[in-house]
Order: structure tokens, then sequence, then C-alpha cells
């Protein structure tokens, strides 16, 4: 059970309503039918009932409908317009009566209507049920948030072992690949992407060599250059690791499939495995080629030191249309505080990793 889970269960008490009408007598009336089971606050008006809502999050509003300034149609489109206050219940207390006016007042979010005058019996009737539906669609929202969490967690758990699979036989990797993945994401926000869509690239981008399952030890640990055979062969993993993960049809998927199998293609068409060019490439594997280009660039490894980023963009540039997409390329450094936000970031984390 999460925290708000938990913190809900643990905070089921004494409920409150908010009382809102501009006429004395009236909340006199409902604080009289309703003081004994409830707490209970009043406003006078439409402002002064959003700040007190603001505040104090009642479990339900009893709202009068014809108030001077804001009417009571107005406060209640407010409240449900407020994502921290939409899922209030609201019951309009009125004597308007024609289906016109209810037609008005449930377009609006309004869940009932309770009629002047006032009767004690369905009063109380009625907003002790819509406490206690609001209370158990509560609890559904936050158990649903729950299991969305979870399956969120199974999800990025899956997502990194298909990563670390992808790159088992690679003990220089380390962190490249979620650095790289972080990298993607810069872009993608740069480009306008909305914030799902970078993360399921961000989630994909990491996955981009799981095709590297299918080829022979002999060959990625070959201590040598590679035959032309062995090429060939080498050749084949964006293929085996689109034809792994194209097998969903999730989004997340859907795009950790174009980029393993785009992730070495070049913008000029000298790539692999098909030979794309262009904008025939598809962007999210034009995204990855750049990042974890630029990524290899700026990370220290047994065989070279770590380029300052000032020579990796220039590499960048240098081939921007010809392995590059140059639009990108340029987008991409024009990005440089959060880029070295990014490596800064990493870098620290390496550094308490060690440490510990």
């Amino acid at each position: 059970m999460n925290e708000n889970l938990l913190a809900f269960e643990a905070g089921a008490g004494r409920k409150s309503v908010l009382l809102v009408d501009d006429h004395a007598d009236n909340i006199d009336i409902l604080k009289g039918i309703l003081k004994d089971h409830y707490d209970l606050y009043a406003a006078k008006n439409g402002q002064m009932a959003l700040k007190i809502i603001d505040s104090k999050l009642p479990d339900i509003v009893l709202l009068d409908i014809m108030m001077p300034g804001m009417n009571g149609y107005e406060v209640c489109e407010q409240i449900k317009a407020n994502p921290a206050t939409q899922h209030i219940p609201v019951i309009f207390i009125t004597a308007m009566t024609s289906v016109q006016d209810e037609q008005r007042g449930f377009e609006v979010g309004a869940v009932d209507f309770i009629t002047k005058p006032i009767t004690p019996l369905t009063t109380l009737a009625r907003v002790a049920n819509h406490i206690a539906l609001s209370e158990q669609d509560k609890r559904n929202r936050l158990i649903i948030e729950q299991r969305t969490s979870q399956l969120k967690e199974a999800l990025v758990s899956a997502v990194n072992m298909l990563s670390e699979a992808g790159t088992y036989n690679d003990e220089h990797t380390g962190s490249h690949m979620w650095r790289m993945a972080d990298y993607c994401a810069v872009l993608a926000r740069s480009l306008g992407w909305p914030e799902d869509k970078v993360e399921h690239l961000q989630l994909a981008a990491p996955m981009h060599d799981t095709g590297k399952i299918g080829i022979p030890d002999s060959i990625l640990k070959a201590p040598r250059k590679l035959t032309e055979e062995e090429w060939v062969i080498m050749r084949q993993h964006p293929s085996i690791g689109a034809e792994i993960l194209g097998k969903s049809q999730a989004p997340l998927f859907q795009i950790a499939a174009q980029v393993a199998l785009g992730h070495h293609e070049k913008w000029d068409g000298s790539g692999y495995p098909k030979g794309l060019a262009g904008e025939d490439i598809p962007i999210a594997a034009r995204i990855v080629a750049l990042a974890d280009v630029f990524d290899a660039l700026t990370m220290e490894r047994p065989y070279k030191k770590a380029w300052p980023i000032e020579e990796a963009y220039q590499y960048l540039r240098d081939q921007a249309g010809s392995h590059f997409d140059p639009k990108l390329v340029e987008l991409f450094i024009a990005q440089d505080e959060e880029v070295r936000a990014v490596k800064r970031s990493w870098e620290e984390r390496e550094q308490m990793n060690a440490v510990s």
C-alpha cells in the first residue's frame, strides 16, 4: 500500500462541509441540520468560498446558485477546473427547479440538487450519500495510482534488464546507456515532444543494442579488428533487436524497435542495415545515434581519454550532413547548459557510488 493510500485510510474521520449562501438565514438552517454530523465552514459569496476551498479542502460543498457577483455555476466551474479540487462533490441548494437549471448545473459539474425549502432528512441523506461516493472514488483512484506505479516500476525493471542483456559482454559500457538516454531526453524536449513521448524515448534508448544478444561472443569480444565476414554478422544486430522489440505493440517498444533498427543508419545513406538516408531514418533513431556517439566521445575508457565537450561538439559538427542530422546537431549543441548538467549529474552520481 503506497503512502497516499495509507494516509487516506488513516485520515478517515469526521468529514467537513462548506456551506455557501449569501443569505445568513439559509446558512443557519443548514448549520442546524448538519452541525452534529460534520465540521462546517461557511462563506457568503463565491470569492470567499474559493479561498476556503483552497485552504481547507472540504469533503463536500453545498452551494447556492443565485448570489451577487460570482454565481454558483461560476463557482462550481472554478472548483472543477482546479486539479486539486475537481473531485470535491458539489450539491446545489436552490429554489431554481427548471429542467434548464438542472441541466446547466450538471454541465458545470454538480452531483445533485437540493431544492428549497430545505428538509433535514433529505439534506442529511444526500450529503451522506455523496460523501460516501466521493470517498469510494478517492480510494479507487489511489488504488489505481498504486497499481499504475507498480506496473511502471515493473516495466522500467524489464527495460533495464533488456538493456543490460544487450551490453552484457561489454565491460566498458558502465553508465553509458543511461547517460546517453538522458541526452536523448534533452534533445527530444528541445524538439517540443510531449513528456510522455520523451519518457518513452528515454526508456527505449538504452535498448538500442538489444540485438547483440544474437551475436556470438567470439565476434563481440574479438581482441582485434573484425574480418569482413564477421562484420556481416555484426551488422545483423540492429535487425535482431528490432525483431525482438517489435513483437510488442506498446508505444514504448515500437519506439525501441525503431531505435534498435535505425541507430547505425547515417544521414548520407552510408549506414546499415538498410542504408536509409535523411528523414527516411526515424527521428528517434537519429536522436539516439547522435547521443550515443556524443556520450561515447566524452566518456573515459581504458583505451582512450574522455574528450572535452567542446571537441565532441566539433566532431558532431564535422559529421553533420554525413553521419548525423544537421538540424539535430545544432539543436543539441544549443542545449549546452542542459547537456553539461546531465554530464555533471552523472559524474557526481558515479563519485558517490565509488565512495560508498
